[in-house]
Order: C-alpha cells, then structure tokens, then sequence
C-alpha cells in the first residue's frame, strides 16, 4: 500500500461531525479536544514506539487535529512514526496541528529546540512553538531571551502563532497585555487543582477570570489538566462541562487508550449521556518523577503513610498502603501527582 493510499484509507475512518474553533486571532482551526503526547512518554505510560504511535494516529484517524507535545517531553519519536504516511507541510490543510514547547531560556537554547523540534518530526515550518511552564515573576523577564527568538521565528514563517503554557493565574493575566502572544495555554479544572498564583495556590475562579480576559484580547486558548491529572475523572461529565463553558478553544487531554479518544470525541460531539461515568476503579494514583520537586507537602497529607521519599529524593508512592483517596493531589505545588 502507497502512502497516499494509505492516507485515504486512514481518512475515511474521521468523524464528519467534529468542529473546528478557531485560535483567537491566529489562522489556525483545531478540534475542541487535542492530544497531549505527553501521557505516552516515558515519564508516564512509558509505552513502545509502535504502541504509543499508534495510539496517536488512532486519535487523528478518528477526527482529532491537534497533538501538544514539548522538548522535555521526549515524545518526537512517536509522532514521527505515527505521521511518517501524513504531509507535515503547512501546505496540506488535512494535516495534524502540532504545537511543542520548550523550557529554555536564552535565545540560543530555545532556537535549538525549534531546529531540534523541526528535524525530529522531519518538518520545516510549525504551527506553533510555546515557552513551557511559565512561572511567577521573574521568571518571564527571565526568559526574554527565549521569547525573542520566537518573535524572530514567526517572524522568519517558520512558526505560525507563539505562546505559553503556565499554571499561573498571574502569567495568563500578563498574557492579556501583550499583543504578539497568541496562544495561552492555562492550567484549569473546577477544583482548582495545580492552579498557583505568585508563590502560592490560586483559585479556579481566579484562573477563569484571567483567562477571559485572554480570550477578550484575541488569544487562542488551549486549557490543560481539565481532569486535575486523572484525579477528577470520576465527575467526567462535571469536569468537561467547566472548561468548556469557559469557551476555551481547545481542552488539551493526556490520553493512553483508545477508549479513552473515543469518549472524549463522542463528548465533543455532544454524544455522551449527562450521566456518563467512565470505569475509576482500575486508577491509581502516580507521582510524575519529571515534575515532583521532592519538597514533602503531599508526605505530609498522606492519611496512610502510603508517600515516601525514594532514592532520588523525590516522592513515590506504597501500593500496598495506598488508599486511592486522593488527598495529596490538591496540595502539590507543581502538579506532579496524577491518577492513571
């Protein structure tokens, strides 16, 4: 089978009926639910190549268009694969949306990344590119460096819209004031979970505000964690409902299983009952190595002793013990505890 064969047999299997939203004042359309690579890596489900690609070809052969990913991530592998049969080119309008990230500061760094981005998909131009985890004050001024270089690289074509992600209720309202970011990408979910504000714990109420005042200025919002990390999957519908009356854009979900794309599409496309609960019973909670910062809070709620600090100095967790309850999860300050 040819590729291009290939590419109509995949094609015929996309729902008709997903819709497309606009990203603010860019040119860009996405599909109110994307993918977020990030779950498939090897900070998290850690699957084979094969098994984690195809997995993010089922989501774009079932009508999803947009797939989040970063440098930190180590995810390119396995978009690589999954689109080696697709036309990346910004020409195709049929082609996967993608949109990476990266952490670094200085131009010089953040310019690696792009080229590193570009080759390791085997692209020359894309969407966009985003500065990952903006912090508190001083971290933006701290990054200027990085940030020029994606003002340069828009500039240059060879990315399409430029922007951030962030936990913080203080970065998204910055965001609203200035003019050349064009995506936000919001942490936010109705229990507040991850949220932060300055050095402390902000407010879903507070987050929601900024980004409204995001979407009044015309910038693409993406939101991210619409589960709290899986914690509040057990009030699907509730959790979906919030962001999305929030008219964000796009709600970005790490996903593992196909069943999972397929509810998520089936919401998109107003198909779920209101009632509907997806199975819980088989999650556990897990503590993401790549974000714990190993500072103890969660040590310290833990009802059970069930958390320890391992051999790296960063939290775990006794499945022997653990109750599944969930209490550490609000009270870690980066987010770094999910349920999977």
């Amino acid at each position: 089978m040819t590729a291009k064969t290939a590419a109509a047999k995949y094609n015929c299997y996309k729902h008709i009926n997903m819709k497309k939203n606009k990203l603010g004042n860019t040119d860009i359309y996405v599909t109110p639910i994307g993918l977020g690579v990030l779950t498939i890596g090897n900070t998290q489900l850690d699957l084979p190549l094969q098994e984690g690609a195809e997995i993010v070809r089922y989501a774009y052969d079932k009508g999803i268009n947009l797939f989040d990913t970063a440098q930190y991530y180590e995810t390119y592998p396995y978009m690589r694969e999954a689109f080696k049969d697709v036309d990346l080119s910004l020409d195709n309008p049929d082609r996967p949306v993608i949109a990476s990230k990266s952490l670094d500061c200085t131009y010089e760094a953040m310019e690696a990344a792009i080229l590193e981005c570009l080759d390791a998909l085997g692209m020359d131009r894309i969407d966009i590119f985003k500065m990952h985890e903006v912090r508190q004050d001083p971290d933006w001024d701290d990054r200027a460096g990085a940030w020029q270089c994606l003002l340069d690289y828009k500039a240059k074509g060879i990315v399409r819209a430029i922007g951030v992600s962030t936990h913080h209720i203080d970065v998204v309202e910055r965001m609203a004031g200035v003019p050349e970011c064009d995506i936000v990408f919001p942490l936010i979910n109705y229990a507040g979970l991850g949220i932060r504000k300055g050095s402390g714990a902000g407010t879903a109420e507070e987050m929601a505000a900024a980004i409204q005042k995001c979407l009044a200025a015309g910038k693409g919002i993406f939101a991210m964690k619409a589960f709290g990390g899986g914690n509040l999957t057990g009030t699907y519908m509730k959790a979906l409902d919030y962001v999305r009356d929030l008219e964000c854009h796009t709600i970005m979900v790490g996903m593992g299983k196909k069943k999972e794309i397929d509810d998520l599409i089936a919401y998109a496309e107003d198909r779920l009952p209101a009632d509907y609960q997806p199975d819980v019973t088989f999650k556990k909670i897990h503590i993401d190595q790549g974000d714990c910062e190993g500072c103890g809070t969660c040590l310290d709620r833990c009802p059970n002793k069930a958390i320890y600090i391992n051999e790296r100095g960063l939290a775990d967790v006794n499945y022997d013990i653990c109750l599944t309850c969930g209490y550490c999860a609000p009270v870690c300050p980066v987010r770094a505890i999910i349920m999977w």
